[in-house]
């Protein structure tokens, strides 16, 4: 599949079509994220759920039963390893037509967490819906999108800085790291916050997160490789 390609033209969708999602799909999306690896090397057991058997709700969603959900150990850096991972798993699901959206929030954790049979030690991050999006959304989703502007990003420059904050860095001058910078900015993030920013310092990317009004920021830093970022 083209990452990039997807990555432009995914949205979140909320609103399915109420076509059971065919079995081909399913077992291709389920055997495609079983087959990940996931950065520090933390495993991840994949299940597809169905809603009405096993007494599911998102009060967000509608038209479809089908959800896809992830455990792992509660460890350093799951976080970061599950959203690599799940990810990867909606820009496929995307590729094949198949609607989906990140939730963590907007549902009945504790029934989503017993059809995981989530142990102690063991963090279920978010969920996503699978099926075949809806010609028209609900009334709900267009006000939600509307409410968040969900189709709108934040400029390339307000995100991303050259050597220290005080250079925004433009995307002529982003070179070989454009795709990958312009890849994170499209994201998905809660309610289209766009909480991160990143420096780029030589052949080294620092990230950060931004809290809130305060400017409070925690770093990670990520180098890519030396062909330049892995879009495969």
């Amino acid at each position: 599949m083209d990452v990039l390609e997807c990555i432009r033209t995914r949205r979140s969708v909320r609103t399915f079509d109420e076509t059971p999602l065919t079995p081909e799909d399913a077992a291709a999306v389920l055997s495609f994220a079983e087959k990940l690896e996931t950065p520090y090397d933390i495993p991840i057991t994949w299940k597809l759920l169905d809603a009405k058997r096993q007494g599911l709700k998102s009060p967000v969603i509608v038209g479809t039963d089908t959800f896809i959900a992830g455990k792992m150990p509660r460890v350093p850096h799951a976080e970061e390893a599950f959203g690599y991972a799940f990810e990867k798993v909606v820009l496929f699901a995307e590729s094949r037509g198949i609607g989906t959206t990140w939730i963590a929030g907007t549902m009945d954790r504790p029934a989503f967490e017993r059809a995981m049979d989530l142990r102690d030690g063991e963090v279920m991050p978010c969920v996503s819906p699978l099926g075949y999006p809806a010609r028209k959304m609900s009334m709900r989703e267009t006000i939600m999108r509307k409410g968040v502007k969900a189709d709108a990003r934040l400029p390339f420059e307000t995100l991303f800085f050259s050597g220290s904050f005080d250079t925004p860095l433009s995307p002529e001058a982003a070179g070989t790291l454009f795709d990958a910078l312009e890849a994170v900015r499209l994201g998905p993030s809660a309610v289209n916050k766009q909480p991160w920013r990143a420096v780029v310092c030589g052949d080294t990317v620092h990230f950060y997160e931004k809290h809130n009004k305060a400017l409070r920021w925690r770093t990670l830093n990520w180098r890519p490789r030396r062909a330049g970022f892995p879009l495969r």
